[in-house]
């Protein structure tokens, strides 16, 4: 498989700087097309290349307390984002896309082992890398997309680091066995991306079957099928694999509609090979229900149920979220909701809730987005817990402030 990966950054890297590319004419802005027509000396025909290429800037402070009135910890980050995409005649695309972060204050000073954790990265081969760091600042790059996509008629091959999404639900999704993330990292909208190859065969407008193999850091391999298709205006799904090299996994999920309400839901089963005492099986269930009373107000709620919630040690394992899947718990039984209101549009105000019973405790989080200008956004949120971590009681405040352009 790494000689796919090298075979991929190789081609994209060919395609990127060939000369009709490369002299990129200052009349093509970053979020255009750019197109080249390059004929065949034997048959005469076109085959047409071109360059997409977009992303966003923007700059972010977090403040963190206890109380407003106690002292504040303080952060800053510069986040700018790179998307290129490669299309080689109608059925291959590359693609390359990276984040770049400087980011500075207290969280770094403070804490050791954060800009260490900046540079932490899941994959099979590791494409994150601090440039350079200090007492209070660090910049770091990442590469979460790099791939080679090639299509034959109803057969899709996706091989390199890449989202893959087999949610259902909208806040948890055990389903998605292949890259979790953290429901409260809101400046990371694209999520993380998977070291793997994955097949997909299309058998109908809203059916396919689908076949993905993933490497990790440790070389552990999660392999899995799923298959999808539509039954009653409901889409439903199956899927049965091996997580981590340790869990027989299986699971099912659907979405579909009771007049104007949306349901959605996901189960999944880890169970582990191996009998060791402390490896249990674990079942995750989730189920949701969301509705747009107009083009203004949507709401949206959630529960989900887990018979092994894993135990944290720390507020920083509760806010990261879990490392895999089955790691999505941290209560017996979890509830969320969310409502979000647009009196005008440019501008959205939201609320969203997490209730944890085994945690005594709970989350809270308001939001304002606000359209500044074409292609520039204004945020604010605010994200409260309170709950009892490793048997002591932790309230934690983190206040948001964003300014993002898009281009």
């Amino acid at each position: 498989m790494k000689r796919i990966f090298i075979t991929s950054a190789f081609l994209l890297s060919t395609l990127l700087q060939s000369p009709a590319i490369a002299n990129k004419g200052p009349g093509v802005s970053g979020g255009d097309t750019l197109h080249v027509a390059a004929g065949t000396p034997d048959t005469g025909e076109e085959k047409l290349i071109s360059l997409t290429a977009g992303g966003y800037a923007s700059w972010l402070h977090m403040a963190m307390f206890d109380k407003p009135s106690d002292n504040w910890i303080n952060s800053s980050m510069l986040h700018n984002r790179l998307n290129f995409k490669a299309y080689a005649g109608n059925h291959v695309t590359l693609a390359l896309e990276m984040r770049n972060r400087f980011v500075t204050g207290d969280m770094i000073k403070f804490d050791p082992a954060y800009a260490g954790s900046l540079a932490a990265d899941d994959g099979w081969i590791d494409m994150s890398w601090n440039i350079f760091s200090g007492g209070s600042y660090a910049l770091n790059t990442m590469i979460d997309r790099a791939y080679i996509n090639f299509t034959a008629g109803n057969l899709e091959i996706r091989a390199g680091r890449q989202r893959i999404n087999w949610s259902q639900a909208l806040i948890w999704n055990p389903n998605d066995i292949f890259n979790t993330y953290s429901f409260f990292d809101f400046d990371y909208v694209e999520r993380p991306g998977s070291d793997a190859l994955r097949l997909t065969y299309s058998t109908g407008p809203a059916s396919a079957v689908e076949t993905v193999v993933k490497v990790d850091a440790a070389n552990r391999i999660t392999a899995a099928a799923l298959g999808r298709f539509s039954l009653l205006n409901t889409d439903l799904q199956f899927l049965a694999g091996v997580t981590d090299d340790d869990f027989l996994t299986a699971g099912t999920g659907f979405s579909g509609a009771i007049g104007s309400f949306s349901i959605r839901g996901e189960a999944t089963l880890f169970a582990p090979f191996r009998g060791a005492d402390e490896e249990k099986n674990i079942f995750i269930a989730t189920l949701g229900i969301d509705k747009a009373f107009s083009d203004k107000v949507t709401t949206l709620a959630q529960v989900m149920y887990s018979g092994n919630p894993i135990d944290l040690n720390s507020f920083t394992e509760l806010y990261e979220g879990g490392l895999t899947a089955r790691q999505l718990a941290f209560s017996k039984f979890s509830a969320a909701g969310q409502i979000s209101y647009s009196p005008v549009p440019l501008l959205s105000i939201s609320l969203s809730a997490i209730w944890y019973p085994d945690l005594d405790g709970y989350y809270a989080g308001p939001s304002i987005d606000f359209s500044l200008a074409e292609n520039v956004d204004f945020s604010f949120l605010w994200q409260h817990f309170n709950s009892t971590i490793a048997g002591e009681e932790t309230r934690i405040n983190l206040g948001f402030i964003r300014i993002r352009y898009s281009f």
